[in-house]
């Protein structure tokens, strides 16, 4: 299966809808303790890394494919 590169449009929706699940669970945890600030950091390097990796393997303006 190859892969595509991840459009600008698509990241800013990813990166939305993680920061709105980190809200979510920030604003309806009893208390914040360390197993939610893990959780948020785990979420965090699941999200970001691949889309890091897409934009280095891709290039900011490189649109060949």
């Amino acid at each position: 299966m190859a892969r595509r590169k991840i459009t600008n449009t698509q990241a800013v929706c990813i990166i939305l809808l993680w920061g709105i699940l980190c809200y979510l669970l920030l604003a309806y945890s009893e208390k914040i303790n360390t197993y939610t600030i893990f959780v948020i950091v785990a979420s965090g390097i699941i999200v970001f890394v691949p889309l890091y990796k897409n934009r280095k393997r891709f290039g900011k303006g490189d649109d060949t494919h």
